[in-house]
Parts: structure tokens; sequence; C-alpha cells
């Protein structure tokens, strides 16, 4: 099958590898020639994953026409904050039943859309459309470390094809009927494991990461509840398994900012010298505006949003978080 993946940042290469290695020939599009020429000369991305050789049956081109013309499939792996000019990028060239399924983490600003429902409403019929969530650090997926994920579509034929296209011995791929679940899971994990790192970043243990990341994900259901997804979705892999790696991992940049955003780095800084983008820093805003909507108490994203965004100190919202009162685990 010929596969469009549509972003070539680390999470967009590992995709590539990944339908490449189960026999499907690959166009991937990258933003900026160059990136694409190395891919093509040398079959490594200069920029992430170098020391990933990637498959022959991968090309890279940067340009949409070219990537989108043969496609039967579409991969769309772009930051959360390009949902809408990617998808604005494919509109006439894409057909209606065109599947695509859309890897991006994150809550569209403002609107408070999710990015199945930006795609939706550009490019329309909802049922070609899925989503892919997961603990998946594309460090390890591009060399083949096993690793499981959650395809979630309102048509279980779209789940099923993406299911079967992606699928292999070590990247297992399960289903789900629940775009909404998923997609809240995706951006909510990447807030808490900021929380994380600031509390790992100003001294404090594992005891307290797990309590983070456990009441981190009752903010999670609750949301999840509220906007009419599946609670059990935040208890599966696009939930506990998401949070859990992104959490805990040395790979994870949301972790590792929120470690540099304790010993006083900015976003700004920080992002300037990893040249990645961290999706907790958005989302701990656009997620505020779900809450806002729904009427759901979000404490640990609104002290995330205080640290990134106005700058209150970490130790100042330590002492928030511990101040608050005491109430009973499930309500």
């Amino acid at each position: 099958m010929n596969v469009t993946v549509i972003g070539a940042g680390s999470w967009g290469t590992a995709l590539a590898q990944v339908a490449a290695t189960n026999g499907h020939d690959v166009m991937l599009w990258a933003r900026r020639a160059e990136v694409a020429r190395a891919i093509n000369d040398a079959h490594r991305n200069p920029d992430y994953l170098r020391d990933a050789t990637l498959s022959d049956r991968i090309r890279a081109t940067d340009l949409a026409a070219e990537a989108i013309a043969d496609a039967e499939a579409v991969i769309s792996v772009t930051p959360s904050k390009y949902v809408r000019s990617t998808a604005e990028m494919l509109v006439g060239l894409v057909g209606p039943e065109l599947p695509i399924v859309i890897c991006s983490k994150g809550v569209e600003a403002h609107t408070g859309l999710l990015p199945a429902e930006v795609f939706c409403e550009l490019l329309g019929n909802i049922d070609r459309l899925a989503v892919l969530s997961g603990p998946n650090h594309a460090e390890e997926i591009v060399h083949g470390v096993a690793a499981g994920t959650v395809v979630a579509s309102s048509c279980e034929k779209t789940a099923r094809f993406f299911q079967e296209l992606l699928a292999s011995d070590v990247f297992r791929v399960y289903t789900s009927d629940d775009v909404i679940g998923v997609e809240l899971c995706a951006a909510f994990k990447n807030v808490i494991a900021i929380a994380v790192g600031v509390a790992y970043g100003l001294g404090y243990g594992d005891n307290t990461a797990a309590m983070l990341m456990t009441r981190g994900q009752a903010e999670m259901s609750r949301l999840v509840a509220a906007a009419g997804g599946n609670p059990l979705t935040c208890m599966g892999l696009a939930g506990t398994g998401d949070l859990i790696a992104t959490c805990m991992s040395r790979h994870s940049r949301n972790r590792t900012f929120g470690e540099a955003l304790a010993a006083g780095e900015t976003l700004e800084q920080y992002e300037a010298r990893m040249h990645m983008v961290v999706e907790g820093a958005q989302a701990c805003l656009t997620l505020g505006t779900l809450s806002l909507r729904y009427d759901v108490e979000l404490p640990i994203t609104d002290v995330v949003r205080s640290m990134v965004w106005e700058s209150v100190a970490p130790n100042v919202v330590a002492k928030i978080l511990s101040a608050r009162s005491l109430k009973p685990e499930f309500y």
C-alpha cells in the first residue's frame, strides 16, 4: 500500500519506519526541503532520531501535492498547534474517502476542538478519520522495541484498517470507538508529566510522582466523562499507559522540561535548546478552555499553567497544591 506520513519529526519518522517495515511504500512529507533531501540521500533524518537507518521504502518530499499524489492512507503527525494548518494544506489534495489517522496530541487553542474535530470541519467525513495514541516513545519505536498503541475511530472499519496497516509482532495496535477519550488522554498526560518533572526537579521522590500521576489521572477521567468520552479509556494504553511512559521515561520531553522549569529555565529556552515542541505547555492552556466549558476542576493543570505561562515559582505551586482541602478520593 502507498502510505503518506505528514510530518518528519521524531514521531512521524518512527511511524514511517513502522509502516515501511510492514511492507508499505511510504512518502514522508517534511516541512523543509533539506530534510527531505537528507532522508532520500542518506536514509537518515538529519534532525530527529539520527541514529536510525531508515527503510529503503521511505522517500521524502517537501511538496504536499507530491506527498499525497498516490496515497491510499494518510498518517498525520504534526504538533497540535499545526493541526489546523495541516488540515488546510490537505484541502483539495485528499479525496472524501481517503483514510486519515491523526497522531497529534493536544486541543486547539480558543476553540477547544480536538484534532479529529478540526480535520472533520475542514475535510469532512468523520468516518474515514481515526486517532492514534499510546505509550510510544519514537526513540524506541523506530528501533523496533516492543510497544502497544490505540487507534480510535467512530467507524469500526476505519479503526481496523489502521490496525492492520500498522500492527506487527513488536507494535501491537488495539482499536477503540472512543475518539474523545483517546484524544483527551493524549493531551492530558503531557501536562501531568511536566508536573512530575517539576516535582523531581525540586527534590521530591517517587511517592510524590505517583501521587501526581494518580491524581492527574483523576482529573483526566473527570474531563473525559464530562466531554462525552468513556472514563475507562483513561485506564488503558492511551491513558494509564501513556501517562506512565511520559512521566517516568528519560525520553520524555515534557518531564525533562518540568525538571528544567524547576531549575529556572523558561519554555522558550528549553525549546530552543532541544529543538522540540513541548506539547504539555500548550495543553495546559487549551485544557483550561475545556475546564471552563464543562465546569470540571483541574487543579494540577491549573498550577502547571501558572508555572509555564504566569511565572509562578515551582516551590510556591507545591505549597498551593499541598494546601488544598482534603476530600474523598473518588467524587
